[in-house]
Protein backbone atom coordinates (compact mmCIF):
# COMPACT_ATOMS: atom_id res chain seq x y z
CA UNK A 1 0.00 0.00 0.00
CA UNK A 2 2.87 2.35 0.79
CA UNK A 3 4.37 1.83 -2.68
CA UNK A 4 0.99 2.54 -4.36
CA UNK A 5 0.39 5.99 -2.85
CA UNK A 6 2.79 7.96 -5.09
CA UNK A 7 1.43 6.18 -8.15
CA UNK A 8 -2.15 6.83 -7.03
CA UNK A 9 -1.41 10.53 -6.47
CA UNK A 10 0.29 10.83 -9.83
CA UNK A 11 -2.59 9.04 -11.53
CA UNK A 12 -5.18 11.32 -9.96
CA UNK A 13 -3.12 14.38 -10.88
CA UNK A 14 -2.92 13.27 -14.52
CA UNK A 15 -6.67 12.57 -14.65
CA UNK A 16 -7.46 15.98 -13.17
CA UNK A 17 -5.02 17.70 -15.52
CA UNK A 18 -6.51 15.96 -18.55
CA UNK A 19 -10.05 16.91 -17.51
CA UNK A 20 -8.98 20.50 -16.87
CA UNK A 21 -7.45 20.79 -20.35
CA UNK A 22 -10.53 19.30 -21.98
CA UNK A 23 -12.80 21.69 -20.09
CA UNK A 24 -10.56 24.65 -20.89
CA UNK A 25 -10.60 23.84 -24.62
CA UNK A 26 -14.36 23.40 -24.60
CA UNK A 27 -14.89 26.70 -22.82
CA UNK A 28 -13.12 28.56 -25.58
CA UNK A 29 -15.69 27.46 -28.13
CA UNK A 30 -18.89 26.64 -26.27
CA UNK A 31 -22.14 28.24 -27.35
CA UNK A 32 -25.40 28.11 -25.42
CA UNK A 33 -28.41 27.45 -27.60
CA UNK A 34 -31.83 26.47 -26.28
CA UNK A 35 -30.23 25.80 -22.89
CA UNK A 36 -27.80 23.31 -24.44
CA UNK A 37 -24.04 23.77 -24.64
CA UNK A 38 -22.77 23.30 -28.19
CA UNK A 39 -19.06 23.09 -28.92
CA UNK A 40 -17.79 24.49 -32.21
CA UNK A 41 -14.46 25.07 -33.87
CA UNK A 42 -13.02 28.37 -35.06
CA UNK A 43 -15.44 30.29 -37.27
CA UNK A 44 -14.36 30.86 -40.86
CA UNK A 45 -16.09 33.58 -42.86
CA UNK A 46 -17.27 33.03 -46.41
CA UNK A 47 -14.38 35.16 -47.68
CA UNK A 48 -11.89 32.79 -46.05
CA UNK A 49 -13.40 29.73 -47.75
CA UNK A 50 -11.58 30.49 -50.98
CA UNK A 51 -11.86 26.90 -52.18
CA UNK A 52 -15.60 27.46 -52.64
CA UNK A 53 -15.50 30.55 -54.84
CA UNK A 54 -12.14 31.23 -56.55
CA UNK A 55 -12.92 28.84 -59.39
CA UNK A 56 -16.19 30.73 -59.96
CA UNK A 57 -14.20 33.91 -60.59
CA UNK A 58 -11.37 32.65 -62.79
CA UNK A 59 -11.43 34.10 -66.28
CA UNK A 60 -14.18 36.56 -65.26
CA UNK A 61 -14.48 40.33 -65.08
CA UNK A 62 -15.36 40.94 -61.45
CA UNK A 63 -16.89 43.85 -59.53
CA UNK A 64 -16.64 43.82 -55.73
CA UNK A 65 -19.00 45.46 -53.24
CA UNK A 66 -16.75 46.04 -50.24
CA UNK A 67 -15.63 48.30 -47.41
CA UNK A 68 -12.99 48.26 -44.66
CA UNK A 69 -14.43 45.05 -43.15
CA UNK A 70 -13.90 42.98 -46.31
CA UNK A 71 -10.81 41.15 -45.11
CA UNK A 72 -9.67 37.55 -44.90
CA UNK A 73 -6.84 35.62 -43.30
CA UNK A 74 -4.64 33.83 -45.82
CA UNK A 75 -1.48 31.75 -45.63
CA UNK A 76 1.54 33.57 -47.01
CA UNK A 77 5.13 32.42 -47.49
CA UNK A 78 7.30 34.20 -44.94
CA UNK A 79 10.42 33.91 -42.84
CA UNK A 80 9.24 32.26 -39.63
CA UNK A 81 12.71 32.10 -38.02
CA UNK A 82 16.14 33.42 -38.98
CA UNK A 83 16.91 31.96 -42.42
CA UNK A 84 13.92 29.60 -42.13
CA UNK A 85 11.07 30.00 -44.62
CA UNK A 86 7.57 28.79 -43.96
CA UNK A 87 3.96 30.01 -43.95
CA UNK A 88 2.04 32.30 -41.62
CA UNK A 89 -1.44 33.75 -41.56
CA UNK A 90 -1.76 37.34 -42.68
CA UNK A 91 -4.80 39.57 -43.05
CA UNK A 92 -5.53 40.88 -46.54
CA UNK A 93 -8.29 42.99 -47.95
CA UNK A 94 -10.49 41.01 -50.34
CA UNK A 95 -9.96 43.57 -53.11
CA UNK A 96 -6.17 43.27 -52.81
CA UNK A 97 -6.36 39.47 -52.60
CA UNK A 98 -8.51 39.06 -55.71
CA UNK A 99 -6.79 41.84 -57.65
CA UNK A 100 -3.46 40.02 -57.26
CA UNK A 101 -4.91 36.59 -57.98
CA UNK A 102 -4.01 34.97 -61.29
CA UNK A 103 -6.80 34.75 -63.91
CA UNK A 104 -9.24 36.95 -61.94
CA UNK A 105 -9.82 40.36 -63.51
CA UNK A 106 -11.15 42.79 -60.89
CA UNK A 107 -12.59 45.77 -62.78
CA UNK A 108 -14.08 48.03 -60.08
CA UNK A 109 -15.20 48.40 -56.48
CA UNK A 110 -18.65 49.52 -55.32
CA UNK A 111 -18.63 51.29 -51.93
CA UNK A 112 -21.60 51.55 -49.50
CA UNK A 113 -22.46 54.17 -46.85
CA UNK A 114 -19.32 55.39 -45.01
CA UNK A 115 -17.20 54.69 -48.11
CA UNK A 116 -14.65 52.08 -49.15
CA UNK A 117 -12.39 52.75 -46.19
CA UNK A 118 -15.29 53.35 -43.77
CA UNK A 119 -14.31 56.87 -42.64
CA UNK A 120 -17.31 58.97 -43.68
CA UNK A 121 -20.05 60.16 -41.32
CA UNK A 122 -23.49 58.58 -41.33
CA UNK A 123 -25.56 60.01 -44.22
CA UNK A 124 -22.50 61.78 -45.65
CA UNK A 125 -22.48 61.76 -49.46
CA UNK A 126 -19.71 59.50 -50.81
CA UNK A 127 -18.00 60.45 -54.08
CA UNK A 128 -16.57 58.23 -56.79
CA UNK A 129 -12.80 57.92 -56.91
CA UNK A 130 -9.77 55.67 -57.34
CA UNK A 131 -8.27 53.22 -54.86
CA UNK A 132 -4.73 54.47 -54.30
CA UNK A 133 -3.39 50.97 -53.64
CA UNK A 134 -4.75 49.07 -56.67
CA UNK A 135 -5.71 51.92 -59.00
CA UNK A 136 -9.19 50.43 -59.33
CA UNK A 137 -12.15 52.76 -59.83
CA UNK A 138 -14.39 53.11 -56.77
CA UNK A 139 -18.06 53.68 -57.52
CA UNK A 140 -20.15 55.13 -54.70
CA UNK A 141 -23.47 53.53 -53.82
CA UNK A 142 -24.18 56.29 -51.33
CA UNK A 143 -24.00 59.38 -53.48
CA UNK A 144 -25.98 60.41 -56.53
CA UNK A 145 -27.36 56.90 -56.79
CA UNK A 146 -27.71 53.98 -54.42
CA UNK A 147 -28.12 51.43 -57.20
CA UNK A 148 -25.48 50.43 -59.78
CA UNK A 149 -26.42 51.64 -63.24
CA UNK A 150 -26.51 49.47 -66.35
CA UNK A 151 -23.49 51.38 -67.65
CA UNK A 152 -21.54 50.75 -64.44
CA UNK A 153 -22.19 47.03 -64.86
CA UNK A 154 -21.13 46.87 -68.51
CA UNK A 155 -18.60 44.10 -69.20
CA UNK A 156 -18.98 42.71 -65.65
CA UNK A 157 -19.45 38.94 -65.50
CA UNK A 158 -20.02 38.53 -61.75
CA UNK A 159 -20.44 40.75 -58.66
CA UNK A 160 -18.97 39.70 -55.31
CA UNK A 161 -20.60 41.18 -52.19
CA UNK A 162 -18.58 41.08 -48.95
CA UNK A 163 -19.54 43.49 -46.16
CA UNK A 164 -19.79 42.90 -42.41
CA UNK A 165 -23.37 43.55 -41.27
CA UNK A 166 -24.68 43.87 -37.70
CA UNK A 167 -28.18 42.46 -38.20
CA UNK A 168 -30.24 45.63 -37.62
CA UNK A 169 -32.88 46.82 -40.08
CA UNK A 170 -31.87 50.48 -40.08
CA UNK A 171 -28.21 49.63 -40.74
CA UNK A 172 -28.08 50.41 -44.45
CA UNK A 173 -25.79 47.68 -45.81
CA UNK A 174 -28.81 45.41 -46.40
CA UNK A 175 -30.43 48.17 -48.47
CA UNK A 176 -27.23 48.36 -50.54
CA UNK A 177 -27.46 44.59 -51.00
CA UNK A 178 -31.06 44.99 -52.21
CA UNK A 179 -30.09 47.48 -54.91
CA UNK A 180 -27.02 45.51 -55.99
CA UNK A 181 -29.13 42.36 -56.40
CA UNK A 182 -31.81 44.33 -58.25
CA UNK A 183 -29.35 45.90 -60.70
CA UNK A 184 -27.65 42.55 -61.31
CA UNK A 185 -30.99 40.80 -61.84
CA UNK A 186 -31.91 43.39 -64.47
CA UNK A 187 -28.51 42.97 -66.17
CA UNK A 188 -28.57 39.16 -65.77
CA UNK A 189 -25.31 39.18 -63.81
CA UNK A 190 -24.84 36.64 -60.99
CA UNK A 191 -24.10 37.80 -57.43
CA UNK A 192 -21.93 35.91 -54.96
CA UNK A 193 -22.33 36.86 -51.29
CA UNK A 194 -19.37 35.96 -49.09
CA UNK A 195 -21.25 35.48 -45.84
CA UNK A 196 -20.18 36.79 -42.45
CA UNK A 197 -21.50 36.08 -38.93
CA UNK A 198 -24.15 38.36 -37.45
CA UNK A 199 -23.10 39.67 -34.00
CA UNK A 200 -26.80 40.29 -33.25
CA UNK A 201 -27.92 36.98 -34.74
CA UNK A 202 -28.92 35.48 -31.40
CA UNK A 203 -32.41 37.03 -31.22
CA UNK A 204 -35.33 38.48 -33.18
CA UNK A 205 -37.11 41.56 -31.84
CA UNK A 206 -38.70 44.94 -32.48
CA UNK A 207 -41.58 46.29 -34.55
CA UNK A 208 -41.91 44.92 -38.08
CA UNK A 209 -41.62 47.63 -40.75
CA UNK A 210 -44.89 48.72 -42.38
CA UNK A 211 -44.23 49.11 -46.11
CA UNK A 212 -45.66 52.64 -46.29
CA UNK A 213 -42.58 53.63 -44.27
CA UNK A 214 -40.09 51.84 -46.50
CA UNK A 215 -36.91 53.82 -47.18
CA UNK A 216 -33.17 53.29 -47.54
CA UNK A 217 -33.10 53.18 -43.73
CA UNK A 218 -35.43 50.16 -43.88
CA UNK A 219 -36.72 48.64 -47.11
CA UNK A 220 -38.40 45.40 -46.12
CA UNK A 221 -41.15 44.12 -43.80
CA UNK A 222 -38.77 42.76 -41.17
CA UNK A 223 -38.30 43.54 -37.46
CA UNK A 224 -35.55 45.84 -36.21
CA UNK A 225 -33.49 42.76 -35.24
CA UNK A 226 -34.09 39.90 -37.68
CA UNK A 227 -31.61 37.20 -36.62
CA UNK A 228 -30.09 36.40 -40.03
CA UNK A 229 -26.68 36.70 -41.66
CA UNK A 230 -26.41 38.94 -44.69
CA UNK A 231 -26.27 35.83 -46.89
CA UNK A 232 -29.50 34.48 -45.44
CA UNK A 233 -31.03 37.94 -45.79
CA UNK A 234 -30.08 38.02 -49.48
CA UNK A 235 -31.84 34.69 -49.97
CA UNK A 236 -34.95 36.14 -48.32
CA UNK A 237 -34.91 39.23 -50.57
CA UNK A 238 -34.80 36.89 -53.55
CA UNK A 239 -37.26 34.28 -52.31
CA UNK A 240 -39.89 36.78 -51.17
CA UNK A 241 -39.55 38.63 -54.50
CA UNK A 242 -38.87 41.99 -52.85
CA UNK A 243 -36.88 43.25 -55.85
CA UNK A 244 -38.61 45.53 -58.37
CA UNK A 245 -41.43 43.80 -60.28
CA UNK A 246 -40.71 40.59 -58.37
CA UNK A 247 -37.58 39.82 -60.40
CA UNK A 248 -35.01 37.45 -58.92
CA UNK A 249 -31.24 37.52 -58.88
CA UNK A 250 -28.90 34.65 -59.79
CA UNK A 251 -27.55 34.41 -56.24
CA UNK A 252 -24.97 32.17 -54.58
CA UNK A 253 -24.01 32.38 -50.90
CA UNK A 254 -20.63 31.17 -49.70
CA UNK A 255 -21.48 30.19 -46.11
CA UNK A 256 -19.55 30.63 -42.89
CA UNK A 257 -17.98 27.52 -41.41
CA UNK A 258 -18.57 26.45 -37.79
CA UNK A 259 -21.14 29.19 -37.24
CA UNK A 260 -24.60 29.09 -35.63
CA UNK A 261 -26.85 32.04 -34.84
CA UNK A 262 -25.96 31.94 -31.15
CA UNK A 263 -22.22 32.00 -31.81
CA UNK A 264 -20.40 34.72 -29.92
CA UNK A 265 -18.66 36.72 -32.63
CA UNK A 266 -16.43 39.72 -32.06
CA UNK A 267 -15.81 42.10 -34.99
CA UNK A 268 -12.16 43.17 -35.14
CA UNK A 269 -12.73 46.09 -37.56
CA UNK A 270 -15.36 48.77 -36.99
CA UNK A 271 -18.24 48.00 -39.37
CA UNK A 272 -18.89 51.77 -39.39
CA UNK A 273 -17.25 54.74 -37.63
CA UNK A 274 -19.71 54.90 -34.74
CA UNK A 275 -19.74 51.21 -33.83
CA UNK A 276 -16.31 50.92 -32.20
CA UNK A 277 -16.70 47.71 -30.19
CA UNK A 278 -18.87 44.74 -29.20
CA UNK A 279 -20.74 46.74 -26.56
CA UNK A 280 -21.83 49.42 -29.03
CA UNK A 281 -22.92 46.76 -31.55
CA UNK A 282 -24.97 44.95 -28.91
CA UNK A 283 -26.65 48.20 -27.75
CA UNK A 284 -27.17 49.61 -31.26
CA UNK A 285 -30.62 48.04 -31.86
CA UNK A 286 -31.90 49.66 -28.66
CA UNK A 287 -30.18 53.04 -28.96
CA UNK A 288 -30.52 53.35 -32.74
CA UNK A 289 -34.02 54.77 -32.23
CA UNK A 290 -32.36 57.91 -30.83
CA UNK A 291 -31.12 58.69 -34.34
CA UNK A 292 -34.65 59.88 -35.06
CA UNK A 293 -34.88 62.04 -31.94
CA UNK A 294 -33.20 65.09 -30.42
CA UNK A 295 -31.21 62.88 -28.02
CA UNK A 296 -27.47 62.34 -28.44
CA UNK A 297 -26.56 58.61 -28.38
CA UNK A 298 -22.85 59.02 -27.78
CA UNK A 299 -21.82 60.38 -31.18
CA UNK A 300 -18.95 62.80 -30.69
CA UNK A 301 -17.45 60.65 -27.92
CA UNK A 302 -15.42 57.43 -27.89
CA UNK A 303 -18.43 55.59 -26.43
CA UNK A 304 -20.91 55.76 -29.32
CA UNK A 305 -24.17 53.89 -28.64
CA UNK A 306 -23.04 53.22 -25.07
CA UNK A 307 -24.57 56.35 -23.53
CA UNK A 308 -27.32 58.86 -24.20
CA UNK A 309 -28.09 62.37 -23.03
CA UNK A 310 -29.01 65.97 -23.76
CA UNK A 311 -28.38 69.42 -22.24
CA UNK A 312 -32.02 69.63 -21.11
CA UNK A 313 -31.94 66.35 -19.13
CA UNK A 314 -32.06 66.79 -15.34
CA UNK A 315 -28.62 67.04 -13.75
CA UNK A 316 -27.21 63.68 -12.73
CA UNK A 317 -23.93 62.10 -11.63
CA UNK A 318 -23.03 61.39 -15.27
CA UNK A 319 -22.42 63.92 -18.03
CA UNK A 320 -20.33 64.26 -21.17
CA UNK A 321 -19.51 66.75 -23.93
CA UNK A 322 -19.81 65.63 -27.58
CA UNK A 323 -17.03 66.98 -29.80
CA UNK A 324 -16.22 66.67 -33.49
CA UNK A 325 -14.34 63.42 -34.03
CA UNK A 326 -13.80 60.49 -36.39
CA UNK A 327 -17.20 59.64 -37.88
CA UNK A 328 -19.05 62.57 -36.27
CA UNK A 329 -18.09 65.98 -37.59
CA UNK A 330 -21.31 67.56 -36.33
CA UNK A 331 -22.68 65.51 -33.42
CA UNK A 332 -25.85 66.60 -31.67
CA UNK A 333 -25.03 69.22 -29.00
CA UNK A 334 -21.46 69.61 -30.18
CA UNK A 335 -19.31 71.19 -27.42
CA UNK A 336 -22.28 71.34 -25.02
CA UNK A 337 -22.58 69.57 -21.69
CA UNK A 338 -25.05 66.69 -21.87
CA UNK A 339 -26.53 65.19 -18.73
CA UNK A 340 -27.11 61.53 -19.42
CA UNK A 341 -26.97 57.82 -18.73
CA UNK A 342 -23.86 55.64 -19.00
CA UNK A 343 -24.47 52.10 -20.34
CA UNK A 344 -20.88 50.83 -20.49
CA UNK A 345 -21.45 48.31 -17.69
CA UNK A 346 -24.91 47.09 -18.73
CA UNK A 347 -25.16 43.27 -19.19
CA UNK A 348 -25.17 41.74 -22.67
CA UNK A 349 -28.63 42.18 -24.24
CA UNK A 350 -30.74 39.42 -25.77
CA UNK A 351 -33.62 41.71 -26.72
CA UNK A 352 -34.31 45.35 -27.53
CA UNK A 353 -34.41 47.39 -24.33
CA UNK A 354 -37.09 50.08 -24.61
CA UNK A 355 -36.45 51.43 -21.13
CA UNK A 356 -33.77 53.80 -22.50
CA UNK A 357 -36.20 55.35 -24.98
CA UNK A 358 -38.97 55.70 -22.39
CA UNK A 359 -36.53 57.19 -19.87
CA UNK A 360 -35.26 59.78 -22.37
CA UNK A 361 -38.80 60.70 -23.41
CA UNK A 362 -39.81 61.28 -19.79
CA UNK A 363 -36.70 63.41 -19.16
CA UNK A 364 -37.44 65.69 -22.12
CA UNK A 365 -39.35 68.84 -21.06
CA UNK A 366 -42.57 69.58 -22.93
CA UNK A 367 -40.96 72.72 -24.28
CA UNK A 368 -38.37 70.58 -26.09
CA UNK A 369 -39.06 68.58 -29.21
CA UNK A 370 -38.25 64.88 -28.69
CA UNK A 371 -39.25 63.22 -31.97
CA UNK A 372 -37.41 64.17 -35.16
CA UNK A 373 -38.47 63.76 -38.77
CA UNK A 374 -36.80 60.36 -39.12
CA UNK A 375 -38.12 58.64 -36.00
CA UNK A 376 -40.89 56.84 -37.90
CA UNK A 377 -38.59 55.51 -40.61
CA UNK A 378 -36.20 54.19 -37.93
CA UNK A 379 -39.06 52.55 -36.04
CA UNK A 380 -40.72 51.40 -39.28
CA UNK A 381 -44.10 52.37 -37.88
CA UNK A 382 -45.94 55.40 -36.46
CA UNK A 383 -47.24 53.26 -33.62
CA UNK A 384 -44.10 53.43 -31.49
CA UNK A 385 -44.22 57.22 -31.26
CA UNK A 386 -47.92 57.08 -30.43
CA UNK A 387 -47.28 54.44 -27.75
CA UNK A 388 -44.57 56.55 -26.12
CA UNK A 389 -46.83 59.62 -26.16
CA UNK A 390 -49.63 57.59 -24.51
CA UNK A 391 -47.27 56.47 -21.76
CA UNK A 392 -47.48 52.74 -22.46
CA UNK A 393 -45.10 50.50 -20.50
CA UNK A 394 -42.34 48.38 -22.00
CA UNK A 395 -44.46 45.25 -21.60
CA UNK A 396 -47.51 46.85 -23.23
CA UNK A 397 -45.48 48.02 -26.23
CA UNK A 398 -43.70 44.69 -26.66
CA UNK A 399 -47.01 42.84 -26.64
CA UNK A 400 -48.08 44.71 -29.79
CA UNK A 401 -45.09 43.21 -31.67
CA UNK A 402 -45.84 39.57 -30.90
CA UNK A 403 -48.11 38.55 -33.81
CA UNK A 404 -45.94 40.22 -36.46
CA UNK A 405 -42.78 38.65 -35.01
CA UNK A 406 -44.32 35.17 -35.12
CA UNK A 407 -45.36 35.68 -38.75
CA UNK A 408 -41.86 36.88 -39.64
CA UNK A 409 -40.23 33.86 -38.00
CA UNK A 410 -42.17 31.58 -40.35
CA UNK A 411 -40.87 33.51 -43.38
CA UNK A 412 -37.33 33.72 -41.99
CA UNK A 413 -37.06 29.99 -41.40
CA UNK A 414 -37.29 29.22 -45.13
CA UNK A 415 -34.02 31.01 -45.84
CA UNK A 416 -31.84 29.95 -42.93
CA UNK A 417 -28.48 28.38 -43.73
CA UNK A 418 -27.43 27.89 -40.10
CA UNK A 419 -30.33 26.01 -38.51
Amino acid sequence: MTDFKPFKSTYLFLVLLLNFNLISCAQKTKVIQNSEIKTISEIKTGAERTELYLNLLKGKNVAIVANQTSVLNVLQRAEIAPNVMGSKKVTQHLVDFLHNYKDINVKKVFAPEHGFRGKADAAEVIKDGLDTKTGLPIVSLYGKSKKPSAKQLENIDVVVFDIQDVGVRFYTYISTLHYVMEACAEAQIPVIILDRPNPNGHYIDGPVLEMEHSSFVGKHPVPVVYGMTIGEYGQMINGEKWLINGIQCDLKVIPNKNYIHNSKYSIAIRPSPNLPNDKSINLYPSLGFFEGTTINAGRGTEFQFQRYGAPFFPKSDFSYVPVANFGAKYPKYKDKLCNGVNLEEIPFLNKIDLSFLIDAYKKTPKTEKFFGNTFTIHAGTKKLQQQLELGLSVEEIRKTWEADLENFKVIRYKYLIYK
